[in-house]
């Protein structure tokens, strides 16, 4: 019950009150904020999260060294993240529904494009550090099967992504599961890690060169 409780004070402290309850968003790309929102949100909270699973030493067979099977998960990684979001994207564009109120600033600088690749690898990293590797890895302590530990995983996934409307928790919920499900099989944090950073990247340039159409 311990572990039930550490696990839901940290989900709620890292994904509710540091990223959606940060404030009001500017109105365009920001260094300052970006660099803010690195040093005081994604940094502290990735060195507590590791902190944490480093103090558990079996933890350490869970691919914490990296190697081949990181490079294996992110290329099978990145492009399904790719192809589902593209998917959930087009069919929202035909089914339509509520949207929610989100707009994605993209850097017009090399120095801001710089720094918003770090703030995507930082989040990415956080999100993937604690939602696969921090509940997948802990299974045996949470009493969760595997299966059930991926169920779990991806609700939470899924639940701090409401905010992104319906089709954004729908594209977290099969993102989820599928990361959970490639982290599982190859035991490797580093390479679904980096192919979620580069999804979000790839959204960021997307938006940017729609903007210029």
């Amino acid at each position: 019950m311990g572990l039930y409780i550490e696990t839901l004070i940290l989900y709620v402290v890292l994904f509710f009150t540091g990223s959606i309850g940060s404030g009001t968003l500017p109105e365009g790309f920001s260094i300052s904020n970006e660099l803010w929102r690195i040093f005081t949100y994604s940094i502290p909270a990735l060195a507590l999260i590791w902190y944490l699973l480093l103090k558990a030493k079996k933890n350490r067979e869970w691919g914490i060294k990296p190697g081949k099977n990181d490079l294996i998960s992110c290329i099978i990684t990145f492009p399904c993240l790719f192809i589902t979001g593209f998917t959930v994207s087009l069919v929202s564009s035909f089914i339509g529904g509520t949207e929610a109120e989100i707009t994605l600033y993209s850097p017009t600088t090399a120095l801001g494009w710089a720094l918003l690749c770090i703030s995507c690898i930082a989040a990415a990293y956080l999100e993937e550090s604690f939602f696969r590797f921090y509940i997948i890895s802990r299974r045996e302590d949470l009493k969760l099967s595997a299966t059930y530990a991926l169920v779990f995983s991806t609700a939470l996934f899924s639940i701090c992504h409401l905010y992104e409307g319906p089709w954004g928790f729908l594209n977290a919920a099969l993102s989820g599961a599928f990361l959970g499900f490639i982290f599982l099989r190859y035991r490797a944090i580093h390479g679904i890690s980096l192919a979620h950073a580069m999804y979000n990247i790839t959204v960021y340039v997307i938006n940017a060169n729609a903007g210029y159409s």
